[in-house]
């Protein structure tokens, strides 16, 4: 660590848990070198925002707000400010269907037709394993929606469509597929399992007790996400308000809304046992099946494993995030947008850059 950065981190401390407790937009002094606040310029001001997080040796050495949480009444964007997660949600699901497993609920090796019965007899192979791994075969349920029908689907609406197709991709466990049907299927394993419902088992088993009281797999009528952000598109010229599609319901692969604060409680869950044993933090972190992707060489159990690094991105109708962790150098970026552009992946891996650079 620099001689600055260990000055830094008691304040940032400091400064961390008072503003999480008040709810505050304030953020810590950070070091005028790292250049952050230049990456985010095109966040900045009367437009859809951004919040930015860096986590070095469990502390927070940069967390700030940039832009507009809710462009319409000029609400500014914050450390305590819920985004839709999208698909940054999928590592929240495997670690319900392990806390599942650990209790003895269930198998990752099980049939996956064991709890979901009514699945054709192309699912007879499947195992949640493979549905976790996204090497079921599933056909993507976004294909499988009529177009003509603008009501919002949700998980259970998920498998009636794939009730009616009795073909896959491939055979299961024969190839990679990035496959959002099947953690849709995973939320409605974690339901049967736990026999409270996906939303309310990450509520009373996941989010809770780590503190993260803000965070929900959000069920329209059901819950009310405080300090939310709204989703905006850039159409001809200008920011329009673009937070809901058809799909947005769909809470396995991507309906969490969370916000640095809480995300950050999250991450540091990751470095022990407090909510997940060791073995099962190594089997969502340890390469399940390789990919054909971009950086991403081989996918875990919600996760992306790129050498030493971890992350998910995930995108929605009018948000754009990501998370990247480090493990070994105890360091995590997290950047979250309630924009449809641009994808935040590169600029995430030039902030932890800044970080990375002073270790080598």
């Amino acid at each position: 660590m620099m001689p600055w950065m260990s000055r830094l981190a008691p304040l940032c401390l400091f400064a961390f848990s008072t503003v999480a407790a008040a709810a505050a937009p304030a953020t810590p002094a950070t070091p005028p070198d790292t250049g952050i606040d230049g990456l985010m310029q095109r966040y900045d001001g009367r437009v859809p925002g951004a919040a930015v997080l860096v986590l070095k040796d469990g502390q927070p050495v940069f967390r700030r707000g940039y832009g507009l949480a809710v462009v319409e009444d000029g609400t500014p964007v914050s450390p305590a400010t819920n985004f839709r997660l999208a698909s940054v949600s999928k590592q929240f699901t495997a670690a319900a269907i392990l806390l599942l497993a650990e209790d003895g609920r269930l198998s990752i090796d099980d049939p996956l037709k064991k709890w979901l019965p009514s699945l054709p007899a192309v699912a007879d192979a499947m195992t949640l394993r493979n549905l976790l791994s996204h090497t079921s075969g599933l056909l993507d349920y976004e294909d499988l929606m009529d177009p003509a029908d603008t009501r919002q689907v949700h998980d259970i609406d998920v498998l009636h469509l794939l009730e009616k197709e009795n073909r896959t991709y491939f055979a299961p466990g024969s190839d990679y597929r990035y496959s959002n049907s099947g953690y849709a299927l995973l939320a409605l394993v974690v339901g049967k399992a736990s026999g409270s419902g996906f939303a309310s088992f990450l509520r009373q088993r996941i989010f809770l007790p780590l503190g993260m009281q803000a965070t929900y797999a959000h069920q329209d009528g059901v819950d009310e996400v405080p300090t939310r952000a709204y989703g905006y598109s850039e159409i001809d010229g200008r920011w329009q308000r673009t937070d809901q599609s058809t799909t947005s319901a769909v809470l396995g692969d991507g309906g969490i809304y969370s916000s640095l604060d809480d995300l950050a409680k999250w991450d540091a869950a990751l470095y022990d046992e407090r909510l997940l044993r060791r073995d099962s933090l190594r089997l969502a972190f340890s390469p399940a099946t390789k990919t054909p992707e971009a950086d991403v060489p081989f996918y875990g159990f919600g996760w992306r494993i790129n050498g030493d690094m971890l992350w998910h991105s995930g995108e929605s109708i009018g948000f754009r995030n990501v998370i990247l962790r480090y493990p070994k150098q105890k360091l995590t970026v997290i950047v979250l947008t309630n924009r449809n552009d641009p994808e935040p992946y590169p600029l995430a891996r030039k902030i932890a850059g800044r970080w990375l650079e002073t270790e080598r």
